[in-house]
């Protein structure tokens, strides 16, 4: 994950109106997309690395950069080669290791979910909009909806204040009614801006992608089959016939994406919580023998044990993952997992290593 991000829910009642429960206008939500998370992170490591064109490295591709190197052409996820060819000044940092990501994300997520604490009384603020309006549309303070967007506007302003004056990160954020609305409209301002979508301009904005490829929800390979029956855009797949799609992608999955073509999310925003698993991994490209992949594993076992330890918790299984790289630039994956001996474990609990 190159970006943090964090999501909320506000769902109470304004005043004595009451929105039907099973809307899915009754809700409010908060969608925090960190700026350029990567190179925030190393830039608050490193305040030196401020003002200077920064790009996060891992393997041989920029994984991310700030905005100061964007604005000398270069990309997310462009070559290394070709970004000193775009900005040949650019200070590059390598962004292998996650750890300091990792910390930082679980903080962000841990400060959003304690804000949103107190947030269950019925006081609110003064009904005033935090950030853009999408489409300068006017307020409508007598419509509810339109108040619960401006409480939830509020909300994102003030986390977004206390992630930057705690932590030092900057963020955009959306606000809607579901997540795929907010999530879209939390771009259209940036860095460091936000903005709140009301009912009424929803299908302006979905309208607005270019390409069905642009909408959350909808991967590559179900956009590859989506073009191949000649839908590329979002007015393409609103009016192609249900029965159809169904039958070529399944109606659960047909059903799914045509919705999200008319901006209908109805899907619930699920806390985060600890991490279930923890994983670490290596392109093994520097390896040429069983020698020096054992040894790359062993180091790469240790960071994961490193991790084990700091949380807290006892592992049960352990998996190893293979991908192989054909000819056909696709990747095969194998797996092998075990369960740890209970005497392991308890190695582990001391702060002992094993092998």
């Amino acid at each position: 994950m190159e970006r943090a991000r964090a999501g909320a829910l506000a769902g109470s009642p304004v005043h004595d109106q009451v929105v039907p429960a099973g809307s899915s206008s009754s809700r409010v939500i908060v969608h925090v997309d960190l700026d350029c998370f990567y190179a925030q992170v190393e830039m608050i490591s490193n305040p030196e690395l401020k003002g200077k064109p920064l790009g996060v490295q891992q393997k041989s591709l920029v994984v991310t950069c700030n905005y100061e190197a964007r604005e000398l052409g270069v990309k997310k996820l462009m070559s290394v080669r070709d970004a000193k060819e775009k900005c040949p000044q650019l200070v590059l940092v390598n962004g292998e290791d996650l750890t300091r990501y990792r910390e930082i994300s679980y903080k962000v997520t841990e400060m959003v979910e304690k804000r949103l604490q107190p947030l269950q009384s019925d006081e609110l603020p003064a009904l005033t909009v935090s950030g853009h309006v999408y489409n300068d549309q006017s307020i409508n303070l007598h419509d509810i909806l339109h108040r619960r967007l401006l409480v939830g506007s509020q909300m994102a302003a003030e986390m977004r204040e206390a992630m930057h004056d705690r932590l030092g990160l900057t963020g955009c954020a959306g606000v809607a009614s579901n997540k795929l609305l907010a999530k879209l409209v939390s771009g259209v301002f940036k860095p460091n801006q936000q903005t709140v979508l009301l009912p009424e301009s929803s299908q302006d904005l979905i309208l607005s992608l270019k390409h069905i490829k642009e909408m959350p929800g909808i991967g590559y390979k179900t956009a590859k089959r989506l073009e191949a029956l000649g839908i590329s855009s979002v007015p393409d797949l609103q009016t192609f016939p249900s029965k159809i799609l169904e039958k070529e992608l399944g109606i659960s999955v047909a059903q799914r994406i045509q919705k999200l073509s008319f901006g209908e999310d109805n899907s619930p925003v699920t806390p985060s919580g600890l991490p279930q698993s923890f994983s670490e991994e290596d392109s093994f490209k520097k390896c040429s023998s069983e020698a020096e992949a054992k040894s790359k594993i062993e180091e790469l076992l240790a960071s994961l044990l490193n991790r084990v330890r700091q949380d807290g918790r006892k592992p049960h299984t352990v998996r190893l993952t293979i991908r192989r790289y054909s000819s056909e630039k696709h990747y095969n994956r194998e797996s092998r997992q075990c369960p740890i001996p209970p005497h392991m474990i308890q190695k582990l609990g001391a702060g002992v290593g094993f092998s």
